[in-house]
């Protein structure tokens, strides 16, 4: 008994120093490869260039950024051709510029970030919940903190498809993602973070009901058109500028509208984003102050003690001078992926708007991320996650079947 028991404590130390040596290879890059000599921007993207031809079917708008202006682009496609005016729309990408409206709206003191958002509301409210429906502030609902369990995640309307009002998204979702529920409430306490796309439509109908005018008007008076973003749009725009939408099969997919564009309906090209990307650096004309630029990169929301949102902003890992890698990543059906990432110490970062595979665009993002500060962020971690769980459940395979064998012989000689 005394033998089993030794045997079962020496397998449970073996499986949690195996589950701590791929946790902190997982973070610390162990088995990552580096894409190219770090300040080699050439090598970088070529890299980048013949990553996106092994993997893709569809299209790539790809600008470098060092020191803040533009080193390098690379367009290409499987059809229609793209340039730097180009449209895509950028699914999640859209909630880092719409952060930037409701920023503009704090910064006039026509909304405070710790108020409950019900007090801006007038169309649509919260349904009665268990929980503290006055905890759902626009900062907590900007860092995913205010409690939502939507999980949304907008799958977005087909062509022929009547689009919701608003109110009637908040209420029940019509185009919610599989396996989402499509309500948007308060489901858990305030605090911990959970990604909310019910959030930022909540966030929409704030803007439309403190602004008093319809969510893109504003957006384009107030953040596209001052950045120089003429083509940007939160509505659907000119066919005739907008890239094709590809599946991962490389065939024209369904191009899907959405009622919550706050959240997934921006249509930008690779000039403009690189445009609202360099309007974030020291001494470039904004739309916010460089006093709340640094609020949206301080961390607001952690997980396992690692900061990962600011407000609208997601803080990829530490840039080594104090402060963070920040923008957004967006994905969308049918394989929509895209990407923006900055450095704001050194003016470097990466903008990508892509279809036919859905994570390229993220996981080129994350390439450049370990490339430029030697660290894995945490898309790059989400991404990879279930190679790392591969990883791990092969050697607790290793560490039982050892361990059986061991037990095994240990029983074969006592006979």
């Amino acid at each position: 008994m005394w033998r089993g028991l030794r045997i079962a404590l020496a397998t449970l130390v073996a499986l949690i120093a195996w589950t701590v040596f791929v946790a902190a290879g997982t973070y610390e890059g162990w088995w990552r490869p580096m894409p190219a000599p770090p300040g080699d921007t050439a090598a970088f993207a070529a890299a980048a260039k013949a990553r996106y031809a092994a993997e893709s079917k569809g299209n790539i708008a790809l600008a470098l950024l060092v020191h803040g202006k533009v080193a390098g682009t690379y367009f290409a496609s499987h059809g229609k051709p793209v340039d730097g005016d180009t449209l895509f729309q950028v699914a999640s990408m859209s909630k880092w510029v719409t952060a930037f409206g409701v920023m503009a709206l704090v910064e006039q003191h026509r909304i405070d970030l710790d108020t409950p958002v019900s007090h801006y509301l007038k169309r649509w409210h919260l349904p009665p919940s268990p929980f503290d429906n006055n905890a759902v502030t626009v900062r907590r609902l900007l860092s995913h903190t205010a409690g939502l369990t939507d999980d949304l995640g907008y799958l977005g309307f087909a062509p022929g498809q009547k689009l919701q009002t608003l109110p009637q998204s908040l209420t029940r979702t019509g185009d919610p993602m599989p396996g989402r529920s499509g309500l948007v409430r308060v489901g858990q306490p305030a605090g911990s973070w959970r990604y909310s796309g019910g959030g930022f439509a909540m966030l929409q109908l704030t803007i439309e009901d403190v602004a008093g005018e319809d969510f893109n008007t504003y957006m384009r008076r107030t953040v596209l058109a001052p950045l120089g973003m003429k083509e940007s749009t939160f509505v659907a725009p000119d066919p005739a500028h907008l890239a094709t939408f590809y599946g991962t099969d490389g065939k024209p997919a369904i191009h899907y509208k959405f009622t919550a564009l706050a959240a997934a309906s921006l249509y930008t090209s690779l000039n403009d984003m690189t445009r609202f990307v360099q309007a974030q650096l020291p001494g470039a004309h904004g739309v916010v102050t460089p006093q709340t630029l640094a609020l949206m990169r301080t961390p607001v929301a952690r997980v396992a003690g690692i900061p990962i949102w600011g407000l609208g902003t997601i803080l990829y890992t530490g840039n080594g001078a104090g402060g963070f890698i920040v923008g957004h990543d967006g994905n969308n059906y049918p394989a929509i992926n895209t990407t923006a990432r900055l450095d704001p110490a050194t003016g470097d970062g990466i903008v990508m708007l892509s279809t036919g595979n859905p994570t390229l665009a993220s996981a080129i993002g994350a390439d450049w991320t370990w490339w430029h500060t030697g660290h894995v962020d945490t898309m790059a971690m989400v991404i990879e996650s279930q190679a790392t769980l591969e990883i791990f459940g092969a050697g607790a395979i290793v560490i039982l079947l050892a361990a059986i064998l061991v037990g095994w012989r240990g029983r074969r000689r006592a006979e």
